[in-house]
């Protein structure tokens, strides 16, 4: 990676974001002269998602909008060809556990038989975070559990509204 072109695509479905992807879009922030956070539209491996990629977009937007660096984009396309089209050199991802690990290995290959000049960058998940997965976050919610500090609090305002119009 040339130091002229040090910028990072954190692609994801963000559905919610939590406080362990700011965790490791901040950290990336520092690491890169400019981080991209790429909202996918729909995701193929979740399906379906709870809030709409405009509304993620702007959680994350609003959670990131301290880091000068950071931009936020939806997009629908293969990651590789989005940070190709960003003139990114780097994908960078969080690791929160080995099942992690053996997803992200697969990716890594395919995105590399695509892009080969597009490098994957794993941070480790910090320890107060290595626990927090979206879906968990949204099981504690529809069940009534406490979700402050695992969401930004506009997050969890969202999410318990949007979780209670589903219940009527």
């Amino acid at each position: 990676m040339s130091l002229d072109n040090r910028i990072a695509v954190c692609p994801g479905s963000y559905d919610p974001v939590t406080n362990g992807h700011l965790d490791v879009i901040s950290r990336a922030s520092a690491m890169f002269d400019r981080v991209i956070v790429a909202v996918v539209n729909l995701p193929s491996r979740k399906g379906s998602t709870l809030f709409t990629a405009a509304e993620r977009v702007s959680f994350v937007a609003n959670a990131t909008a301290h880091l000068g660096n950071v931009a936020v984009e939806p997009f629908s396309v293969l990651t590789v060809q989005f940070a190709r089209e960003r003139g990114a050199k780097a994908i960078v991802r969080g690791l929160r556990a080995i099942s992690d690990f053996e997803y992200e290995l697969e990716l890594n290959q395919l995105n590399r038989g695509q892009a080969p000049d597009i490098e994957s960058v794993y941070l480790m998940a910090s320890p107060k975070y290595s626990f927090i997965r979206s879906s968990g976050v949204k099981e504690l919610a529809t069940f009534g559990g406490r979700i402050d500090g695992l969401v930004p609090d506009e997050v969890a305002r969202a999410l318990q509204e949007r979780i209670s119009s589903r219940r009527n």
